[in-house]
């Protein structure tokens, strides 16, 4: 392999084939979470481990620009290069996430009522709304239709609402659980990397 294949290649994988094997890994290890304990038990497991991947895949999209910029080397390269992919991969995530969570309000709807119930939905459909359009709009031709303003727009809001989103959820467990602190910290350092090495300019889902 020549020195110029292993400084674009540190992963081996890139753009759509990159996307399709995270959306398959995403899926098999949701389906593996909830077969490991099966019923209400398997749907929460399956919640909280599309959660926590949904946090990696949208930190390594939220700061790939940042991180380059701080650190240029292969990987901060890969990352910058393949951000689309890594932002699809998490709006994947979070639709499994989603699933889940609507699995266990039908299967188990006493339990869903007494972990947030109507008003997790509610919380987090609009952070879905925001998913599912900068989803739509990270492909060249929906982007173009919308026009690089508006794009940029969209994307550099829903960067940060998203962000927003992730910070209230994980705080409102780090209240009650001092595990989730350390995904708080990672929130915080990556909000600072973004402010200092972006100065707000870079959208999460760059084209």
């Amino acid at each position: 392999m020549s020195s110029e294949t292993k400084r674009r290649l540190p992963t081996g994988l890139e753009g759509w084939p990159l996307l399709g094997t995270l959306a398959a890994i995403l899926t098999v290890a949701t389906l593996a979470a909830f077969a490991s304990s099966g019923g209400s038990e398997g749907i929460r497991m399956a919640i909280r481990l599309t959660a926590r991947t949904s946090l990696v895949l949208f930190l390594l999209a939220f700061t790939a620009s940042a991180l380059f910029r701080l650190c240029p080397n292969p990987w901060t390269r890969w990352q910058l290069r393949n951000r689309r992919q890594l932002g699809l991969g998490f709006a994947v995530s979070h639709l499994l996430h989603a699933i889940a969570i609507t699995a266990l309000s039908v299967t188990d709807p006493i339990l869903f009522s007494a972990l947030g119930g109507s008003s997790m939905l509610l919380a987090g459909g609009s952070a879905y709304l925001v998913i599912a359009a900068m989803a739509a709009t990270s492909f060249d031709r929906t982007a173009a239709l919308i026009g690089p303003l508006a794009w940029r727009r969209l994307h550099l809001f829903g960067a940060w609402y998203i962000w927003l989103s992730f910070m209230v959820t994980f705080g409102k467990r780090a209240q009650l659980d001092m595990a989730y602190w350390p995904f708080i910290g990672v929130l915080l350092g990556a909000c600072a990397l973004r402010l200092i090495f972006n100065r707000l300019s870079f959208p999460v889902l760059r084209r």
